[in-house]
């Protein structure tokens, strides 16, 4: 069984100098962790992995995720390409659809079919590489997406790497299912459940990869495991209280819906709903309703010595990589002991850069 791989996340709110990035990715590098990955949400992610990629040797470097839909496929496959040769070959590009308000309202850009604009998107990106790789003349018709010029001015020299993996961030079926077929590895939502990944998510990616005639280790499986933890009972308790309100916040989104019914918990969703679109005191009335069942079917709730063999019973051989979604604050020294504890409680195998050959 290949070892479950171990990754930090930059929280989403965190704004980095070019020192900070650099301090911190030598600081990952030095511990037990397996890559580092940044979101997209107040900072764009790419300009941070640009800082930590030229102070580290080792670590994957990736975004979980960047909104795609708000890019052409062009300016990601520039980005992305500049990112792989800075990194020397250890950047993963996690891509998201984002839902349609955000894409429509905020970004101001189209919104349609998102699964099948996801998988013409990665199309797109492929074919710009290979014309970058080989000189051929660049002709990508796509159902949405269309990439029919470039010219020897534009066009960047072969990489001495292998093109950016790309990792597809999915929830429903229909995404998964793309992520499958055209995408190197799906990046789980951090709001599922063990049951939901096996009775939904596992088989829309093995279906995904059936239509392509992939094989069953062609697509990683990456997660954001929400993790209740602390080191006292004030700690534990301030914790399991961030992360109802978070599983809240997901469950009131009609776009997750279907994880809340598969357990059973669809009227729970709606109340939810109702209570959301209220606003203002409602939120707390929400994270009432996040009970210790519910919590305990979305988080691993463990003190920090009991995290690293509950998150192995739970998810080894479920997922290739995982990292903490924990909406709190916690001393970093504690999620590195985390870490050191589940890297010395699975299979030892040497750490390679990605893209590296076995």
């Amino acid at each position: 069984m290949k070892r479950l791989l171990i990754d930090r996340v930059v929280p989403p709110g965190d704004t980095l100098s070019a020192l900070d990035a650099a301090l911190l990715g030598a600081a990952t590098e030095a511990g037990p962790w397996d890559g580092l990955w940044v979101s997209e949400a107040r900072h764009d992610p790419f300009l941070t992995l640009g800082f930590v990629a030229e102070h580290t040797e080792r670590l994957t470097l990736g975004t979980s995720i960047a909104v795609a839909f708000a890019r052409s496929p062009m300016t990601v496959a520039h980005t992305a390409y500049d990112l792989q040769r800075l990194s020397e070959g250890r950047f993963v590009l996690g891509l998201g659809s984002q839902v349609r308000a955000h894409i429509e309202r905020r970004f101001n850009m189209p919104w349609s079919s998102p699964a099948a604009r996801m998988r013409d998107y990665v199309g797109a990106l492929r074919a710009i590489w290979q014309s970058w790789n080989t000189g051929e003349p660049l002709k990508y018709h796509g159902e949405f997406y269309e990439h029919t010029l470039m010219t020897p001015f534009f066009s960047p020299p072969a990489l001495s790497f292998p093109d950016p993996q790309v990792y597809v961030a999915a929830v429903g079926p229909a995404m998964t299912k793309v992520a499958g077929e055209v995408a190197d590895g799906v990046i789980l939502h951090g709001f599922t459940t063990p049951r939901y990944i096996r009775e939904v998510s596992a088989p829309a990616l093995a279906e995904g990869r059936r239509r392509a005639g992939r094989g069953d280790d062609e697509v990683a499986v990456s997660l954001m495991a929400f993790v209740v933890t602390g080191r006292t009972e004030i700690e534990m308790s301030q914790a399991a209280q961030a992360v109802r309100e978070q599983i809240a916040f997901y469950a009131s989104t009609p776009a997750y819906r279907p994880v809340m019914e598969l357990h059973g918990w669809g009227e729970a969703a709606e109340e939810l709903s109702v209570l959301a679109r209220r606003g203002g005191d409602s939120w707390s009335s929400m994270t009432a309703l996040i009970d210790d069942s519910m919590l305990r079917e979305f988080a691993v709730v463990a003190e920090p010595g009991r995290v690293a063999s509950a998150i192995a019973d739970r998810y080894s051989g479920v997922v290739d990589r995982l990292s903490f979604y924990t909406p709190y604050p916690g001393a970093e020294r504690m999620w590195d002991d985390i870490a050191h504890d589940l890297l010395l409680a699975q299979p030892v195998e040497p750490i390679r850069p990605t893209g590296a050959s076995a």
